[in-house]
């Protein structure tokens, strides 16, 4: 029986001889990414919506693609599917890049961009059995485990027609999971939906994730990116502003307290004469700012010193909504490197 080999004698490598430096082990290669969009620009005449995008998605996150209504996101899914040209840069799927490698490129990739389209006169499952008929392969036997994650197993036989749009919604990513995929790209996926229909959304969404299903998931519902996604990219005018983890964009804007008193006017007095209190702000429920732990404790004994009550002076991170109003509303300096 041969050695095993950590049985067998070291040899230095310049002592190799060419047929053992053949059979010699390799250095790792590291998998390339799901998507990976270098400098990405897409005009439109005089009209630029895509300007210098670079987007990095790492397998097994759920990616937050977000942005005002207009803001390039759907401009920027078509080109990384391949269905347009940029006119600048590259993306590529799985290390692939679908303009120049076709379908071949989309093998592991599914999902929808705006809005899936089916036959409204035929059934739920007649529908999906014409999408794996064209897929080929093993995609028929998918059909029943694709419409039982999705929850519309009882419901197949249906006429598209008669269903909700919550339901064309799920039967959409049912669609998407006959090709087993490795990426999901979702545009929009609650958009139109009653709080019920999100919620079943979500819940499929971090189902699918769970999987190990890498997801890509344009939005403008702040709500659902901060339930469900790891990292995000904030788009502003078809730039993106921000790029990193959420929960690294919820710290970057330091610790925040909310402050109600007796006297809001008055406390916002004596709050702005204070150097290091800042980013002092108005809201429904009084005024929020951010400061130090020290500071804060100073701050509740100087509003007691200009008799000032406080009735309540509590932490309060900056929610995904605030900093989404804040960076695509506001001052662009604001934004964290």
């Amino acid at each position: 029986m041969a050695p095993s080999l950590d049985q067998r004698p070291r040899i230095a490598s310049e002592e190799l001889t060419p047929e053992a430096r053949s059979s010699a082990p390799t250095a790792t290669v590291a998998a390339p990414h799901p998507i990976e969009a270098r400098g990405l620009v897409k005009r439109y005449g005089h009209l630029t919506a895509v300007d210098h995008v670079d987007i990095t998605v790492e397998a097994g996150t759920v990616y937050g693609y977000l942005g005002p209504n207009g803001a390039g996101k759907t401009t920027s899914l078509r080109m990384l599917l391949g269905l347009i040209r940029p006119d600048e840069g590259t993306a590529k799927l799985f290390g692939r890049d679908p303009l120049e490698e076709g379908a071949a490129a989309l093998d592991g990739v599914a999902g929808f961009v705006e809005a899936p389209r089916f036959y409204p006169y035929l059934s739920g499952r007649r529908n999906l059995e014409l999408m794996a008929a064209l897929d080929g392969g093993d995609a028929p036997d998918r059909i029943d485990a694709a419409l039982e994650t999705v929850g519309l197993a009882g419901r197949d036989g249906d006429k598209v027609k008669g269903y909700s749009h919550g339901m064309k919604q799920r039967l959409g990513i049912g669609a998407a999971l006959l090709r087993d995929p490795r990426l999901l790209l979702l545009d929009e996926p609650t958009t139109g939906l009653d709080p019920a229909g999100m919620r079943d959304m979500r819940e499929l969404v971090r189902r699918l994730a769970a999987d190990g299903i890498t997801v890509l998931l344009s939005s403008h519902l702040m709500g659902e990116v901060e339930e469900l996604c790891d990292r995000v990219a904030i788009v502003r005018s078809g730039r993106v502003i921000y790029e990193g983890a959420l929960d690294a964009l919820l710290r970057s804007t330091g610790q925040r307290y909310r402050l109600r008193t007796t006297d809001d006017e008055r406390a916002w007095d004596v709050c702005s004469y204070r150097p290091d209190v800042s980013d002092l702000r108005r809201g429904p429920d009084g005024l929020t700012f951010a400061a130090d732990e020290e500071e804060a404790a100073l701050l509740s004994l100087a509003l007691a010193h200009n008799g000032v009550g406080v009735t309540a002076l509590v932490p309060a991170a900056a929610s995904l909504e605030e900093l989404f109003f804040r960076f695509t509303e506001g001052d662009e300096q604001e934004v964290p490197a």
